[in-house]
């Protein structure tokens, strides 16, 4: 039976983690992100998102139509390896009979350098199941599997995953006509990832009309954002950068669209010594 992977159709509209094989086309720019650099490293990044953002998708497969709801959402600032991070989460549930599909995914962000701390997976895909569970140190270049005790390298000191990825990318300038070339998946063999911003474009989705910059991601994949896919996605033309559609062509299932239903903004984060602030775990 094939199986669709459920975590391009939303949280990597930069990245995915489907098959990796054929390679991504050379980029012409390194990304600059668009986020203001702080000269105190203890002060948080400037970003277009924040603690309680949440926006909500339907996902549309082909004839069959809307097939289930995706959710993206940033629950709080949590203390990961002593640094602040953001909590984000992203749930995708639905499918057709006999195939359903129940997937949560979080990483931990840190506010000052946008990289992720901690990745946690847990899929429920018709017959197939998978848990893992990341914890980074990139000033160390390492990670550890806290589920299997497994270890590695990490090929930067910047490392994002699969979800961690899409804020970042909305961080970026995405200037028409340029192409940006990123080299901070945690694993190495899944490195570059390359987006193209191809136009402009108004959209209407259920969420509302929206004045939009189109990206195509080009991933080293034969899969979902591989170059035959010819995948697009609609970010939002303003300073919020959200992602309001995303388009593709999938082997044996055709096209594959997600659409944004609700958005609500969240709040900026600022530390202060009387925050509260939830440690990891609780």
């Amino acid at each position: 039976m094939y199986r669709l992977n459920w975590v391009p159709i939303l949280g990597t509209a930069v990245w995915l983690g489907l098959a990796l094989g054929s390679s991504a086309a050379n980029a012409d720019a390194a990304p600059t992100p668009a986020h203001e650099e702080a000269a105190d490293p203890r002060t948080p990044a400037v970003v277009p998102f924040g603690v309680g953002e949440r926006a909500t998708y339907q996902v549309r497969l082909g004839r069959l139509g809307s097939v289930g709801e995706g959710t993206m959402h940033i629950s709080g600032i949590e203390i990961v390896d002593s640094r602040p991070t953001y909590r984000t989460q992203l749930q995708i549930r639905g499918g057709i009979p006999l195939a359903r599909v129940d997937d949560t995914f979080e990483s931990w962000i840190d506010v000052h350098g946008l990289f992720s701390r901690r990745y946690h997976q847990d899929q429920k895909e018709v017959r197939f199941e998978r848990q893992r569970k990341f914890d980074f140190f990139p000033e160390r270049r390492t990670f550890r599997r806290t589920d299997t005790g497994e270890t590695g390298t990490l090929p930067t000191d910047r490392p994002l995953d699969e979800v961690s990825f899409l804020y970042y990318a909305r961080t970026l300038p995405l200037r028409v006509g340029e192409t940006y070339t990123l080299n901070q998946y945690f694993r190495d063999d899944g490195n570059p990832v390359v987006l193209r911003v191809l136009r402009r474009e108004t959209v209407r989705v259920p969420a509302g009309t929206f004045n939009t910059i189109v990206v195509q991601p080009v991933i080293r994949t034969r899969g979902l954002f591989g170059e035959g896919g010819q995948a697009e996605v609609f970010f939002s033309d303003d300073e919020r950068r959200i992602l309001v559609q995303m388009r593709s062509r999938v082997r044996l299932v055709g096209s594959l669209s997600l659409h944004l239903q609700e958005y609500q903004a969240g709040r900026p984060y600022v530390a202060t010594p009387s925050q509260p602030v939830r440690t990891s775990g609780e």
